[in-house]
């Protein structure tokens, strides 16, 4: 073996190991709160009720000295929910400067993910392709909140448009994974954490647990098919990695994870 090839094998191992050993937490920021109508998700007819408590989160991940935004919540003021702080102040709360975010993860288009892109002004945004092609198409797709990327677009900032899961830092630990359904690019976000183990952060892939449970879609999601087909992944997910299942919008799961601002490890 040349000096040349053992010297790129080594370099390469010495990667890897570096990958493998990066500490990965996890930290959810309040990014709205209220109630919703849960009549509003149900095409079957399930629920009677008016009210239904949700929350608005969004979430940090750090991998290393990397640091990654999934959803950026409510747009604060935009709506009744939008109760929430500015992201960028609770990013400096937790000692992370939005210019130097390397990544914003979006599991769909609707406004209570994507109102808060401003300030991440440096980082890659990961988008689902069919999502990005509705928020660019003219008009834009029914329900994209185009407004929220407008300075995104405007200032060309960079995009990467998924067609398939991704491995965000490359190690496994960080997963966006595709769950068309509730809209067509529709994602999710499986973080491999050492002590408390896999999190799946579902997006709205199912709005409360009484829809997970029982594979409820609402009446205005994309494609049904794709809806039960995405909470049976998750499902699948729960099963054979004993992950956690975080409900983004159920109130009921904040409890999962540590309060802010401190981090799951």
């Amino acid at each position: 073996m040349n000096s040349r090839l053992w010297m790129a094998l080594v370099a390469g191992a010495l990667c890897s190991l570096s990958a493998a050993a990066q500490e990965v937490t996890l930290t959810r920021l309040e990014c709205g709160n209220g109630s919703n109508d849960p009549r509003r998700f149900t095409d079957t007819y399930a629920y009677t009720e008016t009210a239904k408590p949700f929350t608005f989160s969004c979430y940090v991940i750090r991998h290393g000295n990397d640091v990654m935004v999934w959803d950026t919540g409510y747009l604060p003021g935009s709506v009744p929910n939008a109760t929430n702080k500015p992201l960028a102040d609770l990013l400096k709360q937790i000692k992370v400067d939005p210019a130097e975010v390397k990544y914003v993860g979006i599991s769909h288009f609707h406004a209570d993910h994507t109102g808060q892109l401003g300030p991440l002004k440096n980082a890659t945004l990961l988008i689902g392709k069919k999502d990005w092609e509705g928020i660019t198409a003219t008009p834009p797709l029914a329900g994209a909140n185009a407004k929220g990327f407008e300075e995104w677009i405007a200032e060309k900032r960079k995009v990467e448009q998924l067609t398939a899961d991704k491995d965000v830092f490359g190690d496994g630990t960080v997963m966006i994974l595709r769950a068309p359904g509730h809209t067509p690019g529709h994602t999710m976000l499986l973080v491999r954490l050492k002590g408390m183990g896999p999190v799946v952060l579902s997006g709205d892939a199912a709005h409360f647990h009484e829809n997970y449970v029982n594979e409820g879609v609402p009446s205005f999601n994309d494609d049904r098919a794709q809806t039960i087909a995405s909470i049976q992944r998750i499902k699948g997910i729960e099963k054979n990695l004993k992950a956690t299942i975080i409900i983004q919008h159920d109130p009921r799961d904040i409890s999962k994870l540590p309060t802010f601002p401190e981090a799951a490890k």
